[in-house]
């Protein structure tokens, strides 16, 4: 089975005076903004998104989907995974930019399940979890806590 999936972004301007907008196949995001701002001056995420968030957020979804299936598939399916992907993009030799790392973070509350067998199962995932797969040429981390 194939699948694809699309997203639309339309930009007007010059990279740092210019503004676009995102929408996603689903219509889960419509005209999410994007801007230079977002993505190289405000931390803070009010100014709109950004590739490296977007990346993120891919990462940290598909990584606990995974995880969630092989806790299923192994007879002790999670009570609660809490997931967060920190991407980190920094100026790259040369010029320009690049991403360099992203770094997971996972709670997991999976009743019955010994914590080794846990943090086994966790990297597993976060190595086969398509996205790590995709993100392949960068730095995949794991700081797991069971409880």
């Amino acid at each position: 089975m194939t699948m694809k999936r699309h997203a639309d972004v339309t930009w007007k301007g010059s990279l740092v005076e210019g503004s676009g907008s995102l929408d996603t196949q689903s219509g889960a995001l419509k005209g999410l903004p994007l801007g230079f701002k977002a993505r190289f001056q405000d931390e803070s995420g009010t100014s709109g998104t950004n590739p490296e968030e977007l990346i993120a957020g891919a990462h940290a979804g598909c990584f606990a989907m995974q995880l969630s299936h092989m806790l299923a598939e192994s007879g002790s399916p999670a009570d609660k995974l809490d997931v967060r992907a920190d991407v980190t993009l920094q100026p790259a030799q040369g010029g320009g930019f690049e991403i360099v790392k992203s770094a997971l973070t996972l709670v997991g509350n999976v009743p019955g399940l010994a914590e080794d067998k846990f943090l086994d199962m966790a990297n597993k995932a976060k190595a086969s979890c398509p996205v790590s797969k995709a993100l392949g040429a960068i730095e995949i981390t794991l700081d797991a806590k069971y409880g």
